[in-house]
């Protein structure tokens, strides 16, 4: 398999000398795909997003009202983007009307990753962020999702980016590589603790929300999300409902409908189309074996012991 059919093109070429001896140096592993990854302060990245991180850790200098929404892959990013879009366009553009911009966009066009495009998204842990966070009164918003529905996710992801319909090798490789820790913007366990803990320490600076929380009681959390983002819903806002409207204009199902994300691509190169799916919670079961899913949420209480959070 060619690394050009994959959903990104790696471009190494375009790494720095500097770059390239430093990966020299660091942890390397191929865990699937034929896919290098190098461990830098304790997180895995392909070498392109390395340069990337690199290039923010000594450039980052965010504004005062800036936004970064924060996850870690496939647990729930391109709808949080979407929320936060219809929040704050909801006065110039209500989610009524046909000049919206979520009707012609993608959410991971409007907000694209940090460490590709040096805006308002990214998937670093929180840790490798907080150096240039640190006088910043800028706001972090956090999805985390269950381990197995979000190992399951990026599986299918993958599968749809290759044309490969439910590659069973793929997901047991994937399954062995995400238990051990070895997986892009991983370990899982470390990743979403480095955000729990930095929203215990500063509510103010980083919200961290569970995407099953968010399906299961959507109103309180967009709600909770605009209050933190300091554009709450006014009592009139409510009584017309405006909050209906843009959980409606941002369903799944909604986006999913639109032209542009049934035929359009992304400015990365990937299908629109193949960042909708069922979007469930539990779909892991249709998946996963008994025993991977008992595996997976062992390691999980093992490494969120002691940490407050529970899923």
């Amino acid at each position: 398999m060619e690394k050009k059919e994959l959903w990104i093109n790696l471009r190494e070429e375009d790494l720095t000398s500097e770059t390239k001896t430093l990966i020299s140096s660091l942890p390397s592993d191929e865990p699937y795909l034929g896919l290098n990854l190098c461990k830098y302060q304790g997180t895995w990245y392909y070498y392109n997003f390395l340069q990337g991180i690199l290039n923010v850790q000594r450039g980052l200098q965010p504004q005062d009202t800036d936004i970064i929404i924060a996850s870690f892959p496939k647990s729930g990013t391109l709808w949080i983007k979407a929320l936060t879009v219809a929040l704050f366009q909801r006065s110039e553009n209500p989610s009524s009307g046909d000049d919206h911009p979520l009707l012609s966009n993608n959410p991971h066009d409007l907000i694209p990753i940090l460490e590709m495009h040096l805006v308002f998204s990214t998937h670093m842990p929180f840790h490798t962020l907080q150096e240039a966070l640190k006088y910043s009164p800028c706001k972090v918003v956090y999805i985390c999702r269950d381990a197995k529905d979000c190992m399951v996710s990026r599986w299918r992801f993958i599968c749809r980016c290759l044309n490969k319909d439910e590659d069973r090798n793929i997901l047991e490789s994937m399954f062995e590589s995400f238990c051990s820790g070895v997986a892009l913007f991983g370990p899982f366990w470390d990743h979403i603790l480095s955000y729990w803990k930095a929203s215990l320490e500063n509510p103010k600076h980083v919200l961290f929300m569970k995407y099953d929380e968010v399906k299961t009681d959507p109103h309180s959390q967009l709600k909770k999300l605009a209050e933190f983002l300091g554009c709450p819903f006014s009592e009139e806002e409510e009584k017309n409902g405006c909050v209906d409207e843009i959980l409606e204009m941002c369903s799944l199902s909604k986006l999913r409908s639109l032209e542009v994300n049934m035929t359009g691509e992304s400015v990365d190169g990937i299908d629109n189309k193949n960042h909708f799916r069922k979007g469930i919670v539990g779909d892991w079961k249709n998946y996963l074996t008994p025993e991977m899913g008992n595996k997976m949420d062992m390691i999980m209480e093992e490494k969120l012991k002691d940490s407050g959070l529970k899923f």
